[in-house]
């Protein structure tokens, strides 16, 4: 509807009523005909439009003597400004700000800058008399302040004492730190750097009052500010130092006295040695009568010895040359040695693996469940054994060949690689049978593996020729803790496979 037609049915509707045609009671005909109509007319919601404008005082009074018009409202506010003394706000207004001044410079001698920088500009915009723009943009960092304020980094201190966030004074007071602390943990370290610096570097072995004095710092590091204790490190340095000297000395006339020895030793094989040449034997001549027939004069000692270093550098030539040649022939046997040992290798390799299926095979099994069982003979290392059987597999290599068979297994044999974890051990145990050693597990971790495996085989695809092969397996599972000997936990895996078995296959059983 127009407004037109809302016109023209106010018209009618004054008519209709016999009413005269004022200004006020055409408004009040209009906008009941507007309402009427669905029609919303700014002018006709009152003072409907101006109440989120007033405080919350000012709109109980409104309502508390009932103003319903624009009219009424506008003398309403006059009657109230008239009521008002100038004196007075202005005196309310110069109190609110000085009271606001004195809480900006409260807040600003906190100990948090966003605060403080905060307080520092409202106090200075008070002193400014700013407008209601700079009011109004300050009022609002305030907020944002306050919104994202987070105080919890004071719970920082509860190790030390108990955090009131709402008094830092009282949380301050509370706090309990052992002022010594510092200088306790500076001490340990010293003493452990005495401990180190009096351990022995040379001699075997400490003595009993330098051990003492190590223990005593380890137990008690504040010994260090005893009186007694810079006699006692200085006694203790001493006898290292003489303990260390004296064993220099043992080691030294020890050394003395193998050189002495291998020196004798050298000369009588030179003696004894048939392949002693003429020349050494005329210099070993040559060096005793230097000692026995002392030359008179320095000139003919410096020649005779020149001759005997001579023939010693040739001599040391010639050995040097037959030593080229021996180490020649040295590495060609060692060539020959490392070829050997590869070849070695490859053969034990082979007496260790399955040809077929590149696992380890039975007897390397047994060789790794022997380790296992010392490891739990000793140290208590828990372990679990599960033998795997290849359902119907003789059926397999029946209907497609013992070709198809051979990559059934060795596709199984992947399977196991892929699924066994770094410290479990994997082999053909014979046939179709495998055997799992799993290292340091329980019985819920050995199961959860094997029915890992089962549900792989199941879901695989065993493919020969083009055409799908359907294959199971049955596992049975035993742990080293429930049997009192290596022979009863195979004896236990070998039955719970049997158990599988006849309990229809594809399961696991524990």
């Amino acid at each position: 509807m127009t407004i037109n037609q809302i016109v023209r049915n106010t018209i009618e509707r004054l008519k209709t009523e016999g009413k005269v045609w004022t200004p006020d009671l055409y408004a009040e005909a209009f906008c009941l005909e507007a309402k009427k109509a669905g029609v919303k007319v700014e002018d006709c919601q009152g003072i409907d439009r101006y109440t989120p404008l007033m405080d919350k005082k000012t709109l109980d009074e409104v309502k508390q003597y009932r103003v319903k018009t624009t009219a009424e409202l506008v003398r309403f506010l006059i009657s109230k400004m008239s009521r008002l003394n100038p004196s007075e706000a202005s005196l309310l207004v110069e109190v609110l700000s000085s009271l606001s001044k004195a809480m900006a410079m409260s807040i600003a001698t906190l100990h948090n800058p966003d605060a403080t920088a905060l307080a520092k500009k409202t106090i200075a915009l008070i002193e400014a008399q700013g407008g209601k723009t700079q009011i109004d943009l300050l009022k609002q960092a305030w907020e944002n302040f306050i919104t994202v304020y987070d105080d919890t980094f004071l719970e920082k201190l509860s190790d030390y004492g108990k955090v009131d966030s709402s008094n830092l004074k009282k949380t301050i007071e509370n706090l309990r730190i052992e002022a010594s602390s510092t200088q306790n943990n500076d001490l340990t370290r010293i003493a452990q750097f005495l401990v180190m610096g009096l351990s022995p570097s040379i001699a075997p072995k400490l003595d009993d009052k330098t051990a003492h004095l190590t223990q005593k710092l380890r137990e008690n590091p504040s010994y260090i500010s005893n009186e007694a204790f810079e006699k006692e490190i200085r006694a203790a340095i001493a006898m290292r130092i003489a303990l260390d000297k004296q064993s220099v000395e043992e080691m030294v006339k020890a050394l003395d006295e193998l050189l002495g020895k291998l020196s004798v030793q050298l000369i009588d094989l030179i003696e004894r040695s048939e392949n002693s040449t003429t020349e050494i034997r005329d210099v070993k001549r040559d060096l005793e009568a230097l000692d026995s027939d002392k030359p008179k004069d320095f000139k003919t000692a410096h020649k005779r010895l020149y001759a005997i270093a001579t023939t010693l550098e040739e001599k040391v030539e010639i050995l040097s040359h037959d030593l080229r040649s021996h180490n020649v022939k040295v590495n060609e046997m060692g060539q020959k040695i490392a070829t050997l040992e590869a070849q070695l290798a490859i053969a034990t390799q082979a007496s260790r693996e399955d040809f077929l299926t590149k696992l380890l095979n039975k007897r390397a099994l047994e060789e790794v469940i022997e380790v296992k069982e010392a490891e739990y003979e000793r140290y208590g290392r828990n372990f679990c054994v599960a033998m795997l059987d290849l359902d119907f597999f003789k059926s397999v290599n029946d209907t497609y060949g013992h070709e198809a068979g051979d990559a059934v297994l060795k596709a199984f044999a992947q399977i196991l690689k892929d699924e066994a974890r770094i410290n479990d051990t994997v082999g053909r145990f014979g046939g179709e049978e495998f055997l799992v050693i799993l290292g340091d597990t329980e019985l819920e971790g050995a199961r959860i593996f094997a029915e890992k495996v089962r549900a792989h085989v199941e879901e695989a695809h065993f493919m020969y020729l083009g055409e799908r092969i359907a294959v199971t397996v049955s596992v049975g599972i035993a742990q080293r803790k429930d049997y009192p000997s290596l022979e009863t936990l195979k004896v236990g895996a070998d039955g719970r496979l049997y158990d599988a078995k006849h309990k229809g296959r594809n399961c696991v059983e524990a």
